[in-house]
C-alpha cells in the first residue's frame, strides 16, 4: 500500500508554512502493511489493584455557622488548568473558613474563549455535592459588587492578593488572607492557579481537593448529552445516524440492542501552534516552520523557552519533544492497535491542518472526531469556544476503554489522575524511548515494534503512589484512595 501524503503548502496568516513528508516513511510502510492485531490483552480492562476511592474523613469537620468572609479567586489557563484551580480554591475557602464566590475564568490569550464557570459547569450540582464542606454562593451580595475583575485592573486594592506563592502552604494562607477578609469581609486572590501546596496539608484537605475534582465537577447537561451521543456513536457504529437522530440522549434502540458494542480508544493530539513553538522541537517543516514557530515564540514568551537552548536531538533523546500525529500512529500501531481500532482524536487546531493528520488516518481509517460523529447542528452550542470543545473531549475520553495522549500537559495529567481514580486504562507514552527509537533511522520494525511493546508493558494505568511536590489530581493515591 503506497502513501498518499505528499509534501505540500499551507496559508497560516500572511505565513505559508511547508508540511513535510512523514518523517519515518520506512517505518510507516511497514505500520500500514501490518495485519490484525494478535494482541487479545489489549482492550482487556485493568484488574482489580486493590485501591478505592476514600474521600470522606474519619473525623470531617462541620461546617461553622458563620464564615470570615467572600473569596474570589481569577483562574488562568485551558480547561484542565482551571479545573485543578478550582479544585485548589474551594481546599483555600476550607482552610479559611471564607464563603467561595463561583470561581472567574480568565480569557486565555491562546484560546480566546469567554466561557464562564456556568457554562461549562453544572453550579447547582457543584454546589450542593459541597454544601456540608464549604459554603459557596454564585454572585456576591449587594454590597460586595463593586469587587469585580475591572475593579482590581484599574489600581492596587487593599482587598486583592497578587503575591501568593506558587504552592503555598495552609499557613501562608491563614497569615496572609486570613487578615484581608477578617478586616473587609472580601478578599481576591489573583493570580490563584497553582496557588496551593500538594504536601503538608490536613487529610481532610487533601480528600476535599479530589472530591472537587471527581464528584462535583459536572458538565452541563448539553455537554454530558453530545457526550454521550458520540461515545453511542463510536460503541455502535453501524445504522446509528437514523438510530439517534430523535433519540439525542443516547437510549439505545431495538436495532442497536442486536449489535455488540465496540471499543474504543480516545488519543488526545494536543500539537496546536502552542505547544509546537514551545517545545522547541523540529517537526519537519523546513525553514519556513522554524522561522514561524520562532517568531510565535518570542511573541508569546519573549523568549523564555529553557528548551530553544538545546538541539533538536537532544530535546528529542530526553523525550521532550512532542509526538506528531505520525508519530502516535507509529506507537499505536507497534502497540498492536490496527486498522479496524475505533478512534477518537480529542484535539484543538492541528498545527499543519489535515495534511498533517493525514498519515494517522491512513494508519486508522476508522478515525473520528467531534465533527465527523456530530451534526453541525448539534455542535453549534460549543463551536468556537475551545473550553466546551475540550469538555466535550474529556467526557468521551472518560468513557473509552482506553486513553492515551501525545504528549504530556494538563489533559494527560488530568486524564491520568482521573481514570486512575476509577481504574481505567490508560496508555502514557515513553517519551526518551520514542525519542530515541525515532532518532534511529535504521531501525526495523520488528526491532521498534518489540521495543515499544516492552517499553510501555507497566504504562498501562497501573496505579503509582503520589511522591512528594507531585499533583494531588495526577496521583490521587494515597490521599484520596484507600487499600481495599
Amino acid at each position: 500500500m503506497e502513501l498518499t501524503l505528499e509534501s505540500c503548502t499551507i496559508r497560516s496568516g500572511k505565513k505559508e508554512l511547508n508540511v513535510p513528508k512523514p518523517r519515518h516513511l520506512p517505518l510507516l510502510r511497514s505500520a500500514l502493511q501490518r495485519e490484525s492485531s494478535e494482541h487479545t490483552d489489549l482492550w482487556a480492562p485493568l484488574a482489580d489493584q486493590g485501591w478505592r476511592p476514600c474521600l470522606e474523613p474519619e473525623n470531617a469537620p462541620s461546617l461553622p455557622q458563620n464564615s470570615e468572609g467572600y473569596l474570589q479567586v481569577f483562574l488562568d489557563g485551558g480547561l484542565n488548568q482551571q479545573r485543578m484551580g478550582i479544585c485548589d480554591a474551594v481546599a483555600v475557602a476550607k482552610i479559611l473558613n471564607a464563603t467561595l464566590v463561583i470561581p472567574h475564568l480568565e480569557v486565555n490569550p491562546v484560546w480566546q474563549d469567554s466561557s464562564s464557570f456556568m457554562d461549562i459547569f453544572d453550579v447547582d450540582h457543584f454546589i450542593n455535592v459541597l454544601k456540608n464542606d464549604v459554603s459557596i454562593v454564585k454572585e456576591l451580595p449587594d454590597e460586595f459588587s463593586w469587587s469585580t475583575r475591572e475593579y482590581y485592573a484599574l489600581a492596587i486594592r487593599p482587598t486583592r492578593i497578587k503575591r501568593a506563592p506558587v504552592h503555598a502552604s495552609a499557613n501562608w494562607y491563614l497569615e496572609n488572607v486570613l487578615p484581608v477578609l477578617q478586616s473587609y469581609g472580601i478578599a481576591a486572590i489573583s493570580p490563584f492557579s497553582h496557588r496551593l501546596s500538594f504536601d503538608n496539608l490536613p487529610s481532610e484537605i487533601q480528600k476535599l481537593r479530589c472530591k472537587v475534582n471527581f464528584k462535583a465537577l459536572r458538565f452541563v447537561p448539553h455537554i454530558r448529552e453530545l457526550g454521550d451521543a458520540l461515545v453511542h456513536r463510536l460503541r455502535y457504529p453501524s445504522g446509528e445516524s437514523e438510530a439517534l437522530s430523535t433519540n439525542y440522549l443516547g437510549q439505545i434502540t431495538d436495532q442497536n440492542e442486536q449489535q455488540k458494542p465496540q471499543k474504543f480508544v480516545v488519543v488526545h493530539l494536543r500539537f496546536d501552534k502552542d505547544m509546537a513553538a514551545h517545545s522547541a522541537c523540529d517537526f519537519g517543516g523546513g525553514k519556513a516552520e522554524k522561522l514561524a514557530l520562532a517568531k510565535y515564540r518570542q511573541n508569546i514568551w519573549q523568549g523564555r523557552v529553557l528548551n530553544s537552548q538545546f538541539t533538536d536531538e537532544e530535546l528529542r533523546s530526553q523525550g521532550r519533544c512532542p509526538l506528531t500525529p505520525e508519530e502516535i500512529g507509529l506507537l499505536l500501531a507497534a502497540l498492536g492497535f490496527d486498522k479496524e481500532t475505533r478512534l477518537y482524536l480529542a484535539s484543538h487546531k492541528v498545527y499543519g491542518g489535515e495534511a498533517r493528520i493525514s498519515t494517522l488516518r491512513e494508519l486508522f481509517p476508522l478515525m473520528e472526531d467531534k465533527k465527523s460523529l456530530a451534526s453541525s447542528a448539534e455542535r453549534a452550542n460549543i463551536k468556537g469556544k475551545a473550553s466546551l470543545l475540550a469538555a466535550v473531549d474529556y467526557y468521551v475520553a472518560m468513557h473509552s476503554d482506553i486513553f492515551v495522549s501525545a504528549s504530556p500537559g494538563n489533559m494527560h495529567n488530568a486524564m491520568v489522575g482521573h481514570r486512575t481514580f476509577e481504574n481505567l486504562k490508560t496508555l502514557r507514552p515513553n517519551m526518551p524511548l520514542l525519542g530515541q527509537l525515532f532518532l534511529n533511522k535504521n531501525i526495523t520494525w520488528l526491532d521498534f515494534r518489540q521495543a515499544v511493546v516492552e517499553g510501555h508493558q507497566n504504562r498501562q494505568g497501573q496505579l503509582r503512589l503520589r511522591k512528594p511536590k507531585q499533583s494531588i489530581y495526577t496521583y490521587p493515591a494515597p490521599d484520596c484512595m484507600c487499600q481495599a
